[in-house]
């Protein structure tokens, strides 16, 4: 697993090496190419595996890289991630029964589960 920040100049390029097959960059501020596309603030490019990928920075720009070897399937439902479908159910009775504590700064409102339709 991995987790890189840059911080690019206009004009200069990076790689970001094959070595890892499940690789994404993340554009914080700034604007870079990479295989032919532009990559904007706020977007994430997932890159295939396999080849090296250069950057190319058309602005000053902030990227974070993020990646690694893959993790296995993964279960979604609502605000909870699994690999284990189980897990998501124990998760959905915590929240239902206010077993999950609330971050401090951000505990005045509570979201209610949405019902499956």
């Amino acid at each position: 697993m991995f987790y890189c920040h840059w911080r690019l100049a206009a004009g200069a390029q990076a790689e970001l090496p094959a070595e890892y097959p499940e690789r994404a960059a993340y554009v914080v501020d700034g604007t870079v190419e990479a295989e032919g596309r532009t990559i904007h603030p706020g977007q994430m490019a997932v890159f295939s595996p396999g080849q090296p990928v250069l950057f190319t920075a058309t602005t000053p720009a902030t990227v974070m890289l993020l990646g690694g070897e893959p993790v296995g399937p993964r279960f979604l439902e609502w605000n909870f991630v699994s690999s284990s479908k189980d897990r998501i159910e124990q998760a959905k009775a915590d929240w239902r029964a206010g077993r999950m504590k609330l971050p401090d700064a951000d505990d005045a409102e509570f979201i209610p589960l949405p019902e499956a339709g």
